[in-house]
């Protein structure tokens, strides 16, 4: 070893400090990782839970025809608009039938011309509102004149554009177009007017929502029943999936039902209810299967896309209007 010389002045080396400890450099890091490995657990296992959620909702609605979930939930959203307007300002239910009414002619008429089938659209949708207006406030002859003469304005109408039309549409097609015109009229403002004849009466409220609730009744029973039992087809040239067990399911429900609400609702006898689930559960099955007729004969799955993932307003609507005029029939029948 060399000693510093007398006189050296070069400094000694400094000798290299000791290495730190990583321990908690290294805890922190582990710490780190089992924290992202957590997090990506949990999203990996969210990911897997919404694909076996999506999965199990496709196929209930292979097997039902419906997004049930969204079915559910408009249906939640109409029942609040309607409960309100029958409920609390009962002449701001003319807006809400007016709506639906009016869209549900929109639709149709929009399907038909989609197959070829002119009928006028702006004409049609001003007679359904015209006639939930005559309806509520002059009654049953202002509906029945007004809903006359928007035939007679729809077909008019057709005929005017026929004149002035550069080529002229076979005579065939034109009469088609009128018949057309005319059952849109018939099958859905006809049928919807009763029910704002219904609720222009006194007391006529507390009906509509009673026979809505044994409509629900109806759709509920036949759904539940005939998904879990179901093996003979009803009409399975018309509605493959509505089977005779849904239908004698929608009956028990109906009943059920109509007990309840006339009893506890409309103050009447409970024998009253049968009679009222017997007849609206036929009148909704039958409007169903007239709707699934409708579609078949015009060549499409659903009456519009006015409600995306499950179809248009009238295809939530249709055991509605030949329900609406069994319960005005029967109202007049039992309290008049």
């Amino acid at each position: 070893m060399r000693l510093p010389e007398q006189g050296d002045d070069r400094p000694t080396p400094p000798r290299p400090p000791a290495p730190r400890p990583p321990a908690k450099k290294g805890l922190r890091q582990d710490f780190d990782a089992r924290a992202r490995a957590a997090r990506a657990d949990f999203e990996a296992q969210l990911r897997q839970r919404k694909a076996d959620l999506g999965a199990r909702n496709e196929a209930l609605t292979a097997r039902t025809g419906r997004n049930l979930p969204a079915a559910i939930a408009i249906a939640l959203a109409f029942a609040v608009v309607m409960l309100a307007s029958l409920l609390l300002l009962k002449p701001s239910f003319m807006v809400v039938a007016s709506f639906l009414l009016g869209v549900g002619v929109y639709e149709l008429t929009s399907a038909m011309r989609f197959a070829g089938r002119d009928v006028p659209r702006i004409p049609s949708v001003a007679v359904a509102v015209g006639v939930v207006v005559a309806a509520y406030l002059g009654g049953q002859a202002a509906a029945l004149f007004t809903l006359l003469g928007g035939i007679v304005l729809v077909s008019l109408w057709r005929l005017v554009e026929v004149a002035v039309a550069r080529e002229k549409p076979p005579a065939g097609h034109v009469v088609r177009d009128l018949t057309n015109g005319l059952f849109a009229q018939a099958y859905i403002t006809l049928l919807g007017a009763c029910v704002v004849l219904l609720a222009a009466q006194d007391g006529g409220e507390l009906w509509v929502i009673a026979f809505i609730l044994v409509v629900v009744a109806v759709d509920t029973g036949a759904y539940a029943t005939g998904l879990n039992l179901g093996k003979h087809p009803m009409a399975p040239r018309i509605s493959p999936k509505k089977t005779w067990e849904g239908f004698a399911g929608s009956v028990a429900a109906s009943i059920l039902v109509g007990i309840l609400v006339t009893w506890l609702m409309l103050g009447l006898p409970w024998w009253t209810g049968i009679i009222l689930g017997v007849l609206i559960s036929g009148s909704a099955t039958l409007g169903d299967l007239t709707e699934s007729m409708i579609k078949r004969d015009l060549g499409i799955k659903d009456i519009s896309s006015f409600l995306p993932g499950h179809g248009g307003l009238l295809d939530r609507i249709d055991s509605i209007l030949p329900s609406a005029a069994v319960a005005y029939v029967l109202f007049l029948v039992i309290v008049h």
